[in-house]
């Protein structure tokens, strides 16, 4: 099968992907649902991403009144932190650097804040251009859990695939003798998800 339709099918290659974190700024902690384990599964996929090379592009939302990216997040080795007032990530800025570091770009991972609003919108624009879109249902809220569960369910249907960041670490691995194997288990060992109160049943 051709590597187009495995990646079609779900599967993920890194020099083909880039890793979005959207939104994670400080200011939004008392009002987003599970904002620590957001936080979490961001350090998660920060820390993974150096050992597979994949890029990451980290959007604040007009940072100039809402603030930067939590400090509980580290950016040092972050591709791109640039800042946006559309909900989209899929900014001008970002499609320049995308075309410039991942010419071949087939997939993203996109996690952070508010699933029904820039998460959603950034999905729409990915999908449009033919860009495959995994949605870290561990990395991704809103200040409604109503708000969040049908914004999984509605990126869902359009074509994204929602998963966990296990299940795309180790999608990227394919193979316990990847060199990255002991450090995507050791990361799979930090808790995470279920305190999200997914519930698959309803997608």
């Amino acid at each position: 099968m051709a590597a187009r339709n495995i990646l079609k099918l779900g599967a993920l290659e890194a020099p083909r992907t880039a890793f979005l974190l959207c939104d994670i700024q400080e200011t939004f902690r008392p009002h987003v649902k599970h904002f620590g384990e957001v936080v979490k599964v961001a350090n998660k996929m920060l820390e993974a991403a150096k050992h597979f090379k994949i890029p990451v592009y980290v959007s604040e939302q007009y940072p100039k009144g809402l603030g930067h990216t939590t400090k509980d997040i580290k950016l040092e080795d972050a591709t791109m932190v640039y800042e946006k007032t559309k909900f989209s990530m899929y900014t001008p800025e970002l499609q320049e650097r995308l075309k410039k570091d991942v010419p071949d770009l087939a997939s993203v991972v996109l996690f952070g804040i508010e699933a029904h609003v820039c998460i959603e919108q950034t999905v729409i624009d990915f999908l449009s251009e033919n860009i495959n879109v995994h949605v870290l249902a561990d990395g991704v809220s809103s200040r409604s859990l109503m708000d969040r569960g049908l914004a999984l369910q509605r990126m869902r249907s359009v074509g994204a695939f929602i998963s966990t960041s296990e299940d795309v670490l180790f999608k990227l691995l394919r193979d316990k003798q990847h060199t990255g194997f002991k450090l995507v288990s050791k990361l799979s060992r930090q808790p995470t998800a279920d305190t999200l109160g997914f519930d698959v049943s309803k997608l």
